[in-house]
Protein backbone atom coordinates (compact mmCIF):
# COMPACT_ATOMS: atom_id res chain seq x y z
CA UNK A 1 0.00 0.00 0.00
CA UNK A 2 3.03 2.56 0.36
CA UNK A 3 4.43 1.76 -2.63
CA UNK A 4 2.87 4.72 -5.15
CA UNK A 5 4.61 7.49 -2.89
CA UNK A 6 8.33 8.34 -2.38
CA UNK A 7 10.37 6.27 -0.17
CA UNK A 8 10.18 8.53 2.66
CA UNK A 9 6.65 8.96 3.16
CA UNK A 10 6.70 5.13 2.23
CA UNK A 11 9.22 4.30 5.27
CA UNK A 12 6.58 6.71 7.86
CA UNK A 13 3.38 5.40 6.55
CA UNK A 14 4.86 1.68 8.24
CA UNK A 15 5.65 3.24 11.19
CA UNK A 16 2.21 4.14 11.67
CA UNK A 17 0.48 0.99 11.38
CA UNK A 18 -0.22 -0.55 14.66
CA UNK A 19 -2.72 -3.92 14.46
CA UNK A 20 -3.09 -3.81 18.17
CA UNK A 21 -3.17 -7.50 18.20
CA UNK A 22 -3.58 -7.37 22.35
CA UNK A 23 -6.83 -5.34 22.18
CA UNK A 24 -9.38 -7.82 23.08
CA UNK A 25 -12.03 -6.29 20.63
CA UNK A 26 -10.05 -6.68 16.92
CA UNK A 27 -12.72 -4.89 15.21
CA UNK A 28 -12.08 -1.83 17.62
CA UNK A 29 -8.90 -1.89 16.92
CA UNK A 30 -8.47 -2.82 13.48
CA UNK A 31 -10.97 0.58 12.68
CA UNK A 32 -8.32 2.75 14.95
CA UNK A 33 -5.45 1.51 12.90
CA UNK A 34 -7.71 2.43 9.82
CA UNK A 35 -8.24 5.51 11.04
CA UNK A 36 -4.75 6.66 12.31
CA UNK A 37 -3.03 5.08 8.91
CA UNK A 38 -5.38 7.96 7.05
CA UNK A 39 -4.52 10.49 9.36
CA UNK A 40 -0.83 9.45 8.58
CA UNK A 41 -1.18 9.55 4.78
CA UNK A 42 -3.38 13.07 4.86
CA UNK A 43 -0.10 14.39 6.76
CA UNK A 44 2.51 13.16 4.66
CA UNK A 45 0.91 14.07 1.91
CA UNK A 46 0.41 17.79 3.01
CA UNK A 47 3.88 17.79 3.96
CA UNK A 48 5.51 16.70 0.64
CA UNK A 49 2.97 18.67 -1.15
CA UNK A 50 4.56 21.67 0.49
CA UNK A 51 7.93 20.39 0.01
CA UNK A 52 7.40 20.61 -3.81
CA UNK A 53 5.77 24.16 -3.59
CA UNK A 54 8.51 25.12 -2.06
CA UNK A 55 10.90 23.53 -4.29
CA UNK A 56 9.58 25.55 -7.07
CA UNK A 57 11.26 28.99 -8.34
CA UNK A 58 9.77 32.14 -6.35
CA UNK A 59 9.59 34.16 -9.93
CA UNK A 60 6.66 34.24 -11.86
CA UNK A 61 6.21 35.41 -15.21
CA UNK A 62 4.65 38.90 -16.12
CA UNK A 63 0.99 38.17 -17.56
CA UNK A 64 2.36 40.88 -20.19
CA UNK A 65 5.70 40.48 -21.65
CA UNK A 66 7.51 42.83 -23.81
CA UNK A 67 8.39 40.67 -25.96
CA UNK A 68 6.59 36.88 -26.64
CA UNK A 69 5.54 34.37 -28.90
CA UNK A 70 2.65 31.90 -29.20
CA UNK A 71 3.03 28.80 -28.72
CA UNK A 72 4.01 26.51 -31.47
CA UNK A 73 0.59 24.26 -31.59
CA UNK A 74 -1.16 27.59 -31.24
CA UNK A 75 -2.74 28.44 -35.04
CA UNK A 76 -1.10 31.75 -34.94
CA UNK A 77 2.77 30.45 -34.88
CA UNK A 78 5.74 32.65 -34.94
CA UNK A 79 3.19 35.90 -34.30
CA UNK A 80 4.40 38.25 -31.46
CA UNK A 81 3.66 40.66 -29.63
CA UNK A 82 5.80 44.11 -29.16
CA UNK A 83 4.59 46.18 -26.36
CA UNK A 84 6.53 49.30 -26.90
CA UNK A 85 6.41 52.81 -25.78
CA UNK A 86 5.28 55.00 -28.27
CA UNK A 87 8.26 57.33 -29.60
CA UNK A 88 7.65 60.81 -29.19
CA UNK A 89 7.24 62.91 -32.44
CA UNK A 90 9.87 64.88 -33.92
CA UNK A 91 10.59 68.48 -32.89
CA UNK A 92 10.71 70.90 -35.54
CA UNK A 93 14.07 71.98 -34.31
CA UNK A 94 15.33 68.21 -35.34
CA UNK A 95 13.66 68.05 -38.52
CA UNK A 96 15.45 71.94 -39.41
CA UNK A 97 18.60 69.72 -38.71
CA UNK A 98 18.37 67.08 -40.22
CA UNK A 99 16.95 68.51 -43.61
CA UNK A 100 19.85 70.58 -43.48
CA UNK A 101 22.35 67.94 -43.14
CA UNK A 102 20.14 65.72 -46.36
CA UNK A 103 20.51 69.16 -48.26
CA UNK A 104 24.61 69.88 -47.66
CA UNK A 105 25.17 66.42 -47.75
CA UNK A 106 23.67 66.89 -51.47
CA UNK A 107 25.31 70.18 -51.91
CA UNK A 108 28.97 68.43 -51.31
CA UNK A 109 28.39 65.50 -53.62
CA UNK A 110 27.14 68.16 -55.93
CA UNK A 111 29.10 67.13 -59.71
CA UNK A 112 31.83 70.28 -60.31
CA UNK A 113 30.27 70.27 -64.22
CA UNK A 114 26.31 69.18 -63.53
CA UNK A 115 23.96 67.45 -66.55
CA UNK A 116 21.20 69.44 -67.47
CA UNK A 117 18.60 67.18 -65.65
CA UNK A 118 21.40 67.62 -62.43
CA UNK A 119 20.51 71.38 -62.45
CA UNK A 120 17.31 70.94 -63.03
CA UNK A 121 16.27 68.47 -60.65
CA UNK A 122 18.02 70.61 -57.83
CA UNK A 123 15.71 73.45 -58.86
CA UNK A 124 12.30 71.13 -58.62
CA UNK A 125 13.78 69.64 -54.98
CA UNK A 126 14.42 72.95 -53.64
CA UNK A 127 10.45 74.12 -55.18
CA UNK A 128 9.28 70.72 -53.66
CA UNK A 129 10.91 71.39 -50.45
CA UNK A 130 8.30 74.93 -50.32
CA UNK A 131 5.34 72.86 -50.95
CA UNK A 132 5.73 69.86 -49.59
CA UNK A 133 7.97 70.17 -46.06
CA UNK A 134 6.44 68.99 -42.92
CA UNK A 135 5.96 72.87 -41.44
CA UNK A 136 3.78 75.23 -43.06
CA UNK A 137 5.36 78.59 -41.69
CA UNK A 138 8.69 77.01 -42.32
CA UNK A 139 7.35 76.36 -45.96
CA UNK A 140 6.07 79.63 -46.34
CA UNK A 141 9.39 80.91 -45.46
CA UNK A 142 11.39 79.34 -47.82
CA UNK A 143 9.03 80.06 -50.77
CA UNK A 144 9.92 83.77 -50.01
CA UNK A 145 13.68 83.32 -49.73
CA UNK A 146 13.56 81.25 -53.22
CA UNK A 147 12.26 84.15 -55.00
CA UNK A 148 14.52 86.39 -53.17
CA UNK A 149 17.40 83.92 -53.90
CA UNK A 150 16.67 81.44 -57.21
CA UNK A 151 17.93 78.13 -56.99
CA UNK A 152 22.14 78.59 -58.52
CA UNK A 153 23.41 75.31 -59.50
CA UNK A 154 25.19 75.52 -62.27
CA UNK A 155 28.64 74.02 -60.78
CA UNK A 156 29.34 72.13 -57.19
CA UNK A 157 30.81 75.36 -55.51
CA UNK A 158 28.19 77.61 -56.79
CA UNK A 159 25.24 75.23 -55.30
CA UNK A 160 27.24 75.14 -52.03
CA UNK A 161 28.14 78.58 -51.90
CA UNK A 162 24.05 79.06 -52.97
CA UNK A 163 22.80 76.77 -50.44
CA UNK A 164 25.17 77.90 -47.48
CA UNK A 165 23.69 81.57 -48.03
CA UNK A 166 20.34 80.78 -47.86
CA UNK A 167 21.12 78.59 -44.57
CA UNK A 168 22.15 81.26 -43.01
CA UNK A 169 19.45 83.80 -44.17
CA UNK A 170 17.20 81.52 -42.14
CA UNK A 171 19.23 81.07 -39.20
CA UNK A 172 19.23 85.22 -39.13
CA UNK A 173 15.34 84.94 -39.21
CA UNK A 174 15.99 82.43 -35.72
CA UNK A 175 18.50 84.65 -33.78
CA UNK A 176 20.89 81.84 -34.57
CA UNK A 177 24.37 82.65 -35.73
CA UNK A 178 25.88 82.54 -39.54
CA UNK A 179 27.83 80.01 -40.71
CA UNK A 180 31.19 81.71 -42.76
CA UNK A 181 30.79 79.67 -45.86
CA UNK A 182 34.42 79.46 -46.91
CA UNK A 183 34.70 76.46 -44.61
CA UNK A 184 31.05 74.41 -46.34
CA UNK A 185 32.85 72.05 -47.87
CA UNK A 186 35.19 71.35 -44.74
CA UNK A 187 32.19 71.34 -42.87
CA UNK A 188 29.89 68.97 -45.30
CA UNK A 189 32.66 66.76 -47.10
CA UNK A 190 31.72 64.33 -49.80
CA UNK A 191 31.06 60.97 -48.63
CA UNK A 192 33.80 58.50 -48.43
CA UNK A 193 32.02 55.51 -50.59
CA UNK A 194 33.57 53.02 -52.94
CA UNK A 195 33.80 52.70 -56.43
CA UNK A 196 32.27 56.08 -56.77
CA UNK A 197 28.70 54.58 -55.32
CA UNK A 198 27.78 58.17 -53.94
CA UNK A 199 27.53 59.77 -57.06
CA UNK A 200 24.48 61.41 -58.15
CA UNK A 201 22.69 59.52 -60.68
CA UNK A 202 23.28 60.81 -64.08
CA UNK A 203 26.77 61.87 -63.25
CA UNK A 204 29.33 60.26 -65.63
CA UNK A 205 33.49 60.88 -65.42
CA UNK A 206 33.33 63.78 -67.71
CA UNK A 207 30.60 65.64 -64.98
CA UNK A 208 33.61 64.81 -62.31
CA UNK A 209 36.22 67.13 -61.05
CA UNK A 210 39.95 65.33 -61.15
Amino acid sequence: MCSGFPAIVSISLCSCTDMGAENPNPFQAFFRTVERFSNCVQTHLANFTQQAHRSLPTKKNPLISISSSINADSPATNTHFLVKKPAAPVTKEELGRATWTFLHTLAAQYPENPTRQQKKDVKELMSILSRMYPCQECADHFKEVLRANPVMAGSHDEFSQWLCHVHNIVNRSLGKLIFPCERVDARWGKLDCEQRGCDLQGTTSKHIEP
